[in-house]
């Protein structure tokens, strides 16, 4: 029998394929067959219904625990963004005394003055809006020799950096685990049975937004 996916015979794609982040959450759902499942375990006994009930219960404090720790991992991405936003606003402070920073940028800073914080609803949102800012700042920073001599925002763009990787880091970790956790629900019988009667859906993991796309492709050289 040939190779269903054959690499050496196509067919093929000459002009790629992107791909995209679909922001769709789904919800777990069993059919009769897992009601009858259940049934049975009691029918053949009270042992085998019981010893069920026990995996349940196990499976219902095993996904909770997921949850807690998907929460972890979005909240080391927003500390990460927090410390970039306190990055940005020391930046700023610096750069527009020297010179005329985009009207974007300083819309930005003011937004984030003012109380703006991520979280589950505009994470994406808000690492898009820093990094745009950053980018201005880091252009005005090789374009003027006064700006590279001073001491602290060199240091600041230097951080900047390196809490960007940090926040690719903990974006990794925070997808491993909402692929955990979208795997972990449609496992039947037990754990997919707890998802199902909990109402819980598959998590979204993180995407970066077109913009971002946009400028991966660009020439950089």
């Amino acid at each position: 029998m040939a190779n269903e996916l054959d690499e050496v015979r196509g067919p093929v794609n000459e002009q790629g394929r992107d791909v995209n982040v679909i922001e769709k959450q789904l919800p777990v759902k069993v059919g009769w067959g897992s009601t009858f499942f259940e049934v049975m375990l009691w029918v053949l006994g009270i042992i085998p219904g019981v010893i069920f009930l026990f995996m349940k219960i196990s499976a219902r404090n095993y996904l909770k625990q997921l949850e807690q720790r998907v929460q972890h991992n979005a909240s080391q991405i927003d500390n990460y963004l927090e410390q970039r936003v306190q990055i940005l606003q020391n930046a700023v402070g610096i750069v527009e005394k020297s010179v005329d920073l985009d009207k974007d940028v300083m819309k930005t800073v003011a937004a984030y003055r003012g109380g703006v914080h991520p979280d589950d609803t505009n994470r994406n949102q808000v690492a898009g809006e820093i990094d745009a800012a950053m980018r201005s700042i880091n252009v005005a920073f090789e374009a003027y020799p006064d700006l590279k001599a001073h001491q602290t925002l060199a240091d600041a763009m230097q951080q900047n950096s390196y809490l960007q990787r940090e926040i690719t880091a903990a974006r990794e970790v925070y997808n491993d685990t909402v692929l955990k956790w979208n795997t972990d629900i449609y496992r039947w019988p037990t754990k997919m049975i707890v998802a199902a009667k909990a109402g819980y859906t598959t998590r979204i993991p993180f995407s970066a937004s077109r913009e971002t796309k946009e400028q991966a492709r660009a020439k950089f050289f």
